[in-house]
């Protein structure tokens, strides 16, 4: 009997927790006035911030079915526009086909603590969705306000070190999602004078790193990833510094999945890394392909790239032959014995699959995510490295495959360009590889 008391208390308890943030949402939303939206917003995010997953669930679904623009009255307003365009007409349908939400998520976020707390509703949406598609117009208005209030410019840059926060450096090991950092030896030697490290921060955010930059300095372009991340290395003298290697880039805040952070980012990185070393010649990444494999392991249909019908052939037949260099289970390529099996002429096939891939798959929407980051930067596909990765993860990713992306400040908008035409910049080096 007392346990039912306890839980009908509970149920009671939680459900005046939900009415008072629907209630709160209610009145914030039909505030006109700026000062009293402060406080009501305030009282609104101390809601939202205690809601659990159920009450989530129910607080967005208030969210997707009675905070929709109205239709009589968008259709009302399109008709006006329809029958008498003009800036008037267009104005009012503007303002008729924004949801009462987005007004909402402005209020919310212009009072302190009001952006994580978005960002925490956006979390907590982002996992649900694939089961809710009638929550898709939430993560419209919210996806749409984020890339606004978290445009690149808005970011500020920061230089991480040994001297740095602990806080700080116990999240860029927490968050690094490349190479896993392990331990503080493993950390201490990522920022060793031969290394950078940089974070990006917004300022309503300002302990909350977005992005963790990890930067190598080098006497020449690296071919594979464990040197630079062998903890028990021996620093390199700054004199051998000719080649900046950006070779890990780690998001920090699921919240803001899809929003781009990242544009010319690395340029702004590498700016500031050669007014501290001019003697800098190059800026390049050694970046790892986590779309490859799956892509090969699917079949894909090469005939349908956009490739000239000659490539298109020698790719078919460079498919056939790493077939039958592993008996046809090209998952044995994801272990390194089956890897080191390949003989020249397969190695050479899985080389030219590989840029076949990252220069025709990279411009659509089922490219490779890291080789779209860095391409829509601005990036030049540079080179193939076979077995440049044998750690498990990138076996299985991408057959140990790394890439080369280089960063020409003087043309990185040209090639920016290019690849939003559709179209990979890349070296002669790569073009003779298909």
């Amino acid at each position: 009997m007392l346990d039912e008391l306890r839980q009908a208390a509970t149920r009671q308890r939680r459900a005046r927790t939900l009415r008072a943030a629907l209630l709160g949402t209610r009145r914030l939303v039909s505030e006109q006035g700026e000062m009293n939206g402060q406080p009501m917003a305030r009282e609104l995010i101390e809601r939202l911030d205690r809601l659990d997953e159920d009450q989530l669930d129910d607080y967005f679904e208030h969210l997707a079915r009675d905070l929709d623009p109205a239709p009589r009255e968008v259709l009302r307003c399109a008709q006006a526009y329809a029958e008498q365009p003009g800036p008037a007409t267009l104005l009012a349908l503007s303002q008729a086909v924004e949801s009462p939400r987005q007004e909402l998520l402005r209020r919310l976020n212009r009072t302190p603590g009001g952006t994580a707390s978005i960002l925490r509703l956006r979390r907590a949406l982002l996992h649900r969705l694939a089961e809710r598609p009638g929550w898709q117009s939430i993560e419209a208005d919210l996806l749409h306000l984020l890339s606004s209030w978290f445009n690149p410019g808005f970011l500020r840059l920061e230089r991480v070190d040994w001297q740095s926060p602990a806080q700080l450096l116990e999240k860029l090991i927490l968050h690094e999602a490349v190479h896993e950092i392990d331990g503080w030896d493993d950390l201490r030697r990522r920022l060793q004078p031969d290394r950078r490290c940089f974070a990006f921060f917004h300022p309503q955010l300002p302990d909350e790193p977005l992005i963790f930059v990890e930067v190598a300095l080098l006497p020449e372009m690296p071919a594979e990833v464990a040197p630079l991340i062998d903890k028990a290395s021996t620093p390199l003298p700054p004199e051998q510094f000719r080649c900046a290697a950006f070779y890990s880039i780690s998001n920090c805040e699921r919240g803001l999945r899809g929003v781009s952070l990242g544009n010319f980012l690395i340029k702004q990185v590498a700016e500031r890394l050669q007014k501290e070393l001019p003697g800098l010649r190059s800026f390049c990444t050694l970046s790892p392909i986590p779309g490859f494999a799956s892509w090969l392991r699917g079949g894909p249909d090469l005939a349908a790239l956009p490739a000239p019908k000659a490539q298109a052939a020698r790719l078919a037949a460079a498919h056939s032959t790493l077939l039958a260099a592993c008996d046809g289970d090209l998952g044995a390529l994801q272990g390194a014995p089956g890897l080191a099996r390949l003989d020249e002429p397969a190695q050479a096939a899985l080389l030219a699959l590989a840029a076949a891939y990252l220069l025709h798959v990279s411009p659509t929407p089922h490219g490779d995510p890291v080789a779209r980051f860095h391409l829509d930067n601005g990036a030049r596909f540079e080179r193939l490295n076979p077995r440049a990765n044998l750690a498990p993860k990138g076996l299985r990713q991408s057959f140990g495959l790394m890439v080369n992306y280089r960063y020409d400040l003087s043309r990185i908008e040209a090639s920016h360009t290019q690849f939003r035409r559709g179209e990979v910049a890349h070296s002669r080096a790569v073009a003779a590889l298909v």
